[in-house]
């Protein structure tokens, strides 16, 4: 059983509590939707302002990412892979930190609440099979230590789930 956690608010703190709690859920677990699923979760209670923590997936024969798992208000299902700050980010395989969301040409308002947001690329064997999106209410609200951390936390869900 999963015992909740009161994370600190300090980003130095929380993430690799978030990292390691993450590697116990999804010991002995390769499913990557149930690993994606929990990572979702994790950092929707685990980060301090954001309004949405999830994941979109690549669909190669629509050249688009489709919503996955996450946690936050209903999101957009499609988007194309170049369009926004997840289509952009997938589309360059690398990460994405936007500081001001209405600064960044093509933006995709699925919260209008939404100021700042992170995307990280999921990559396996060479290939892109998503993204880690995440969303605050907050202008500059990510900065390098939630990218280096974020990172981690794909490379874990790449390496520990059956893709």
């Amino acid at each position: 059983m999963f015992e909740p956690t009161l994370y600190s608010g300090d980003p130095a703190k929380d993430y690799p509590l978030l990292h390691s709690q993450l590697a116990a859920l999804m010991e002995g677990e390769p499913n990557f939707i149930a690993n994606m699923a929990n990572a979702a979760a994790l950092l929707w209670h685990g980060l301090k302002d954001i309004n949405w923590a999830g994941f979109y997936l690549y669909e190669e024969d629509t050249n688009q990412l489709v919503l996955g798992p996450f946690q936050g208000l209903p999101a957009c299902v499609r988007i194309p892979l170049g369009r926004g700050v997840c289509g952009g980010a997938a589309a360059e395989e690398r990460t994405f930190v936007v500081p001001d969301v209405h600064a960044f040409p093509g933006h995709i308002a699925c919260d209008a609440r939404s100021q700042s947001e992170i995307v990280v690329p999921l990559m396996h064997a060479g290939k892109l099979i998503g993204v880690i999106d995440i969303d605050s209410p907050i202008q500059n609200r990510f900065h390098a230590i939630d990218q280096e951390w974020l990172e981690q936390i794909a490379e874990l869900l790449m390496r520990g789930s059956k893709i």
